[in-house]
């Protein structure tokens, strides 16, 4: 009877089986791909991954700078992860969204043990763009207000309504959006402020200052009553990882405190240890009423993303129903890799190697700025860095104009995937987001190859009058 059983699960198994070398024809031929001009196309044919690196159909070897997707914190192929959604799916594949199940007790215990205090309860989403819509929704029906307020450089997600959020040109290709009441208002971003281009002996606290009291006016103009929630990333992510000045995220907090509005921070991509802290809003102290999270909730390994709240808000719906939910709200499987994830960074001390090998990443990063023209500024908290190319650094002119790329950035990033190294380029920045794993050796191995690398964006500077 065994021998049976073994039998046909081979079988099976082996109708499932894909040859390498079809891995790539037919998933071009069967697949629409986002982000992308169908045409132009050309995705890695991936097989397997460990640790801090995966490799393709023909055995190459990439080290993955980027989490994947800004997302595999733990690093790739952790089998204490993988073994507990295999007991999951062995014993409760799946429960619907109002049935309460083991891995919904466990990772909501867990949640609480590492969320910033007096955030106790948790709304579970696919992914972040549908954690910030049901953040969005119920700052909306706790107020009683419309508006949120949101900034330019943000990106909260690509469904009609985070698109409607996000500030970035990732908007502006599907207006008009579907969720009318966002108004946007400037990010805290020294060294492109349009503020502050002919001040630099402004003090960061008057920094600080002038972009709070930007905010304020905007409140004011758009009447605080109507006003639901201030939603931000914390420390941006895709859009060039702005990290807040000093006094900012407090003052925000403050102006939200003054006129009844809502916090919502978006920590979908600072989160999980990212930053060095297990919350990117740690580091200054600032408690949300609001915090969504994704990507490293499960490290990538299944999809979710949550909604963090308050009690109050919670409680708010206790004889009033919330109107909303998702067929996989809770899903067993992804709640049980969740808990695993967390598990696994407190067993191994995650958050505190991010931020000690984030010490080193910052020096890494000025090391580069010491030796390349091109390199105009980096920044970097945590394991969470960019470094900003530019073709003149008196002028600051990008090495890729905003919204676009540019044949350097095209080629920097083609040397650095021939040779191994993947990461994510966004116009004129290189993004610098490796699994939270990741030792000094590697850190240093993928640092030599961008050194290397970034001679190429070098020729390109018009001057070397700033150095």
């Amino acid at each position: 009877m065994a021998r049976n059983i073994r039998l046909a699960r081979e079988a099976f198994y082996s109708m499932q089986t894909i040859p390498d070398d079809e891995i790539l024809p037919l998933s071009l031929k069967t697949n629409f791909w986002t982000w992308s001009a169908q045409a132009h196309v050309s995705p890695i044919p991936v097989t397997r991954a460990k640790g801090v690196y995966f490799w393709d159909i023909h055995g190459k070897r990439y080290l993955d700078f980027n989490s994947t997707v800004m997302c595999v914190n733990i690093g790739h192929g952790d089998e204490r992860v993988i073994e507990a959604m295999v007991q999951q799916a062995r014993e409760l594949p799946f429960a619907g969204p109002g049935m309460a199940t083991r891995p919904r007790a466990l990772l909501g215990k867990l949640l609480q043990q590492v969320v910033p205090a007096g955030l106790t309860r948790f709304l579970y989403t696919l992914g972040g763009a549908d954690a910030n819509e049901n953040a969005i929704k119920l700052a909306r029906a706790f107020t009683g207000r419309h508006k949120i307020l949101a900034r330019y450089r943000s990106y909260h997600g690509a469904t009609y309504g985070a698109l409607a959020a996000t500030g970035d040109p990732r908007r502006t290709a599907w207006e008009p959006t579907t969720m009318p009441g966002v108004v946007h208002f400037l990010d805290p971003y020294r060294s492109r402020s349009v503020f502050h281009r002919n001040r630099p002996d402004l003090t960061e606290e008057q920094f600080t200052a002038d972009y709070l009291a930007h905010l304020e006016e905007i409140i004011q103009f758009e009447r605080p009553e109507t006003i639901a929630a201030i939603l931000l990333e914390t420390v941006t992510g895709t859009n060039g990882i702005i990290i807040p000045p000093a006094g900012y995220l407090q003052g925000v907090r403050q102006l939200c405190d003054r006129y009844g509005i809502l916090l919502i921070c978006d920590e979908v991509m600072s989160g999980f240890g990212r930053t060095g802290r297990w919350f990117a809003v740690d580091h200054w102290d600032v408690k949300p009423d609001l915090m969504t999270m994704a990507k490293g909730l499960t490290s990538g390994y299944a999809p979710l993303g949550a909604v963090a709240m308050r009690e109050e808000i919670a409680s708010a719906f206790n004889e009033r129903e919330f109107v909303g939910g998702l067929t996989y709200n809770g899903h067993p499987i992804s709640l049980a890799a969740a808990a695993a994830v967390i598990q696994v960074m407190q067993e191994d001390h995650l958050v505190e190697k991010a931020a000690e090998t984030g010490r080193l990443m910052t020096n890494l990063l000025h090391g580069l700025m010491e030796r390349h023209p091109s390199v105009g500024e980096v920044r970097s908290i945590g394991l969470f860095g960019v470094i900003e190319l530019v073709r003149n650094r008196k002028t600051k002119e990008p090495m890729a104009p905003f919204n676009g790329t540019s044949p350097e950035m095209i080629a920097l990033r083609k040397y650095l995937l021939d040779r191994g190294l993947f990461l994510y380029t966004h116009w004129h920045t290189l993004l610098i987001i490796p699994p939270l794993i990741i030792t000094p050796e590697q850190l240093a191995e993928g640092f030599r190859l961008i050194d290397e690398a970034l001679t190429l964006t070098d020729s390109a500077v018009t001057t070397h009058e700033s150095m």
